[in-house]
């Protein structure tokens, strides 16, 4: 059986104020390609199909149509929900897919795969939605779930069991922050609460692959458990990480072999460096007229509309930062303001004013179980919405 993983489509997002819907687009086509060229079985998205728990109705069509080219090369689709989807919306559509399409978006149906046959017999296919503890802990309180890890944990159990008692090869898919990996700093919405979050590599022990998806750029845990990252660049903090899809061959006694296909990148991205005058000269604009530009100045001074020069000579332009050299007097300031920009969790925001405010002292302990619980609250009542 051949499997394409693919993951984090973040259908409707935008960058910076710029649609992505054309790109995708092509980027989909592509992709529909690699299916057919590789005589691909199954097709398993990973999660984070859409961007927003409300996509705008041009999501939802480029999301058919891409399932429609997919499912007409003859592979069978498993689509799993991630932490920017609603479940319950992506699930509603489950039923009105054509057969072959399966949408897994219940937490209670994990133990029940999707089973698809080949030569060698069943391939059973375990869909994990993304799980926020604070949500699903009611399907199973007695496991006193409040963690990402415990979480994931609970539920790789629960694939396991089932596995016990089928016969044939096993995939598992899910949506979490595996250890090993770091995100794109600003980029995946964080599924951590500090570091207890991070879902340690073991607990994916059992399947013979493990498709992951949250993670923007391609990693490979180990041989079995991987990441495919989104099909397009939508930070430039991802401009170096290439783009694609992994290739997957089980063969009768499990995995066989696994190999990394690339997708086009539309527009390339590229971070241009130095004082104002240098970025706009005629060598960059040569090289980088038809790229995403961000522009990083180092003049002393902020310049004069800067925005507007460089979209003069560089027409997609889409980022420009005053980033001059750090002096001895705002080091300080420096320092908290370069805290919270690399922090990728709320609760790492909050940890961050707090010591700047209270000179280097963060929460007490009951202070953050306080905190984590005010974000779990948040959690629940942006899910009800």
């Amino acid at each position: 059986m051949r499997i394409l993983h693919t993951s984090d489509w973040h259908i409707g997002r935008t960058f910076h104020g710029n649609s992505t819907m054309d790109a995708l687009a092509e980027v989909f086509g592509a992709l529909i390609a690699q299916v057919r060229e590789n005589d691909v079985d199954v097709v398993i998205i990973a999660g984070d199909v859409f961007d927003s728990a409300t996509p705008a109705s041009p999501a939802y069509t480029l999301l058919g149509d891409t399932l429609v080219g997919l499912h007409e090369t003859g592979a069978k689709v498993i689509v799993t929900s991630g932490n920017h989807d609603s479940a319950a919306r992506l699930g509603f559509q489950a039923g009105l897919l054509r057969d072959g399409i399966h949408v897994l978006t219940d937490p209670e149906a994990i133990a029940r795969p999707v089973t698809i046959d080949d030569e060698a017999g069943p391939v059973h296919f375990f869909g994990i939605p993304y799980l926020e503890p604070a949500i699903v802990r009611q399907h199973w309180p007695e496991a006193g779930l409040r963690t990402q890890a415990q979480t994931m944990s609970h539920a790789m159990g629960l694939v396991r069991d089932a596995m016990a008692e089928r016969e044939g090869r096993s995939v598992a898919i899910a949506h979490c922050f595996a250890a090993g990996v770091d995100a794109t700093v600003g980029l995946e919405r964080e599924v951590r609460q500090g570091g207890l979050d991070v879902v340690p590599l073991e607990v994916f022990d059992g399947p013979d692959y493990v498709a992951l998806g949250h993670i923007h750029g391609r990693q490979a845990l180990s041989d079995r458990v991987r990441y495919a990252g989104a099909p397009l660049h939508y930070s430039f903090g991802e401009q170096h990480k290439e783009r694609g899809s992994w290739i997957i061959d089980l063969d009768a006694d499990g995995l066989a072999e696994v190999r990394w296909s690339a997708l086009p990148v539309p527009r390339r991205l590229v971070t241009l460096t130095g004082p104002l005058d240098d970025i706009l000269s005629d060598e960059n604009v040569t090289a980088h007229a038809d790229d995403w530009v961000c522009a990083e100045y180092t003049d002393t001074l902020p310049q004069a509309e800067p925005m507007r020069r460089l979209k003069e000579r560089f027409p997609y332009c889409a980022m420009v930062q005053h980033t001059p050299a750090q002096s001895t007097d705002d080091a300080s300031r420096q320092s908290y303001s370069a805290r919270l920009k690399t922090a990728v969790t709320d609760v790492e925001r909050i940890e961050a004013f707090l010591e700047h405010v209270r000179a280097g002292q963060g929460p007490t302990e009951r202070e953050s179980e306080l905190i984590r619980e005010v974000l779990d609250d948040r959690v629940i009542a942006e899910a009800l919405v």
